[in-house]
């Protein structure tokens, strides 16, 4: 009864097992303070499901290709006429792929993955902020029987800065003079991430005082 009623719904018909979307996978880099400021090109371990590296996710043994399945010509479904109603499942002979893989991959056996780690350049934005959360389109675990890969998604936390603080897209830095250069005025070297700029200070500045370098 419930397949009846899917196929009323569905146009008569019911979807074999096609392309399947790989799953989205998380990672996790540590950048240093400057590489955050200025953006980096970093390599991200991902430990999980990966195109196998033996087969190159076709599934079949090395020299061989996966075949198309003769039963379902390609198609991965086959269909029953029953009256009115026209009833399509997976195919039994490929299980849904069209393909049929006569001699397995010794390395995955023919599912075309593995389990391992693998390397993934990214290119992490300047101004990131800890925490940040990237997603690398396409990046994530293969997909099944010819479907699209999945996402990355890459937590980044930046280590923190000895002499810098942060506030938004702006650096802060403390400085400390004496009473008489605070109360006369003075000059004084301030560090940047690109050098060393020198700040005016007006004379009568009280303690706490934010100056601005642009």
């Amino acid at each position: 009864l419930s397949d009846l009623i899917s196929s009323l719904f569905k146009g008569g018909r019911r979807t074999a097992s096609g392309p399947q979307r790989g799953a989205d996978q998380e990672a996790e880099v540590t950048i240093s303070f400057e590489d955050a400021a200025r953006g980096a090109e970093v390599q991200i371990p991902v430990t999980g499901e990966a195109t196998c590296s033996v087969c190159g996710g076709s599934g079949a043994a090395p020299g061989t290709m996966p075949k198309t399945c003769a039963r379902c010509g390609g198609t991965g479904s086959i269909s029953d006429n029953q009256g009115f109603f026209s009833f399509s499942q997976p195919c039994p002979a490929c299980h849904g792929r069209g393909l049929i893989i006569e001699q397995p991959c010794p390395a995955c056996h023919g599912r075309g993955t593995e389990h391992r780690t693998r390397i993934v350049k990214a290119r992490i934005p300047a101004g990131v902020e800890d925490g940040a959360v990237i997603k690398l389109r396409g990046r994530g675990a293969p997909g099944r029987n010819g479907g699209p890969p999945g996402d990355l998604f890459v937590t980044v936390h930046v280590l923190a800065h000895p002499v810098f603080g942060r506030r938004g897209a702006d650096l802060t830095v403390r400085r400390s003079i004496s009473f008489a250069e605070a109360a006369l005025g003075t000059v004084i070297s301030v560090p940047t991430l690109d050098g060393t700029v020198s700040v005016k200070v007006p004379p009568g500045t009280a303690s706490g005082t934010v100056l601005r370098v642009r």
